[in-house]
């Protein structure tokens, strides 16, 4: 197994639908050579896997697809977010370099070291985060050519409480923050996501996060590919921090596949 299948994985979707379910901060896996770069001991990189996966996430859109009239699409991270974080910028485009938590983190989520501060991580980007991206842009680009579009839908999870390293946590933590880009999170997709989990107790946009994902060959500058952000906030259906799934796991699935099959039968202009 390579590098690049041990790092993420493309689950197939039916031929004819555009959306790709991404999930890139579920896992709880670090190799066993990048561990030896961080400095926390076992105890305590178990505690910050607790508060920095977005633990079931995987699940939810799993189950999600098999509930789908037309399966989408699913691109799930394979390694942990503490190897490399492939929705951060991998230069200093990205403010969360500010607090140690850019494409490779030196700090947790508590704001303790992680790795060095002089830590080198281009040995990181070059073997995961740059493969991680080439793959995603080109399961982007198959949906493009297969149906004309490609509809990214981000699913992560969010803390109940505020930590240390969030920048913009100080406003509303909904239930369900929905993350939006100005260029690629059209009205209707955004309403869409508004009906489909209205059940859960209240919507926000782009708060405590915002934002989402998409491959930085399109981004900007190509409409057909759209893209929305799920922060779920995991007292919704987990234990915090790190803690089992509950009862709200199997409703958000339903939502979430409620999404899909709304955005995949939508007609198109």
């Amino acid at each position: 197994m390579n590098d690049m299948s041990a790092s993420c994985l493309l689950l197939p979707g039916a031929p004819d639908s555009p959306v790709i379910l991404h999930v890139p901060h579920s896992s709880r896996a670090i190799p066993g050579d990048v561990r030896t770069g961080i400095v926390l001991e076992d105890a305590a990189l178990e505690r910050e896997l607790d508060h920095i996966t977005d633990s079931h996430t995987a699940r939810i859109a799993a189950t999600a697809a098999e509930r789908c009239a037309t399966a989408p699409w699913r691109f799930v991270n394979q390694l942990s977010r503490l190897v490399v974080d492939p929705e951060r910028f991998p230069d200093e485009r990205e403010e969360m370099l500010a607090v140690g938590m850019g494409a490779v983190y030196t700090r947790t989520t508590h704001q303790e070291e992680l790795r060095p501060a002089d830590y080198d991580g281009q040995p990181l980007i070059e073997r995961y985060f740059a493969p991680y991206a080439a793959a995603m842009t080109d399961a982007v680009t198959e949906r493009l050519d297969a149906v004309g579009r490609a509809v990214i839908i981000d699913v992560h999870s969010y803390p109940t409480g505020r930590l240390p390293y969030e920048l913009h946590g100080d406003g509303p933590r909904p239930p369900i923050c929905l993350g939006r880009d100005a260029f690629h999170t059209p009205a209707d997709l955004l309403a869409r996501a508004v009906e489909a989990f209205a059940g859960f107790g209240g919507t926000g946009v782009n708060t405590p996060f915002e934002g989402t994902y998409v491959p930085l060959k399109y981004y900007g500058n190509d409409p057909q590919v759209s893209a929305l952000m799920i922060e779920i906030r995991r007292d919704v259906y987990m234990a915090e921090p790190g803690g089992p799934a509950g009862p709200g796991l199997d409703a958000l699935a339903g939502a979430l596949a409620h999404l899909v099959d709304a955005v995949t039968a939508a007609p198109q202009p």
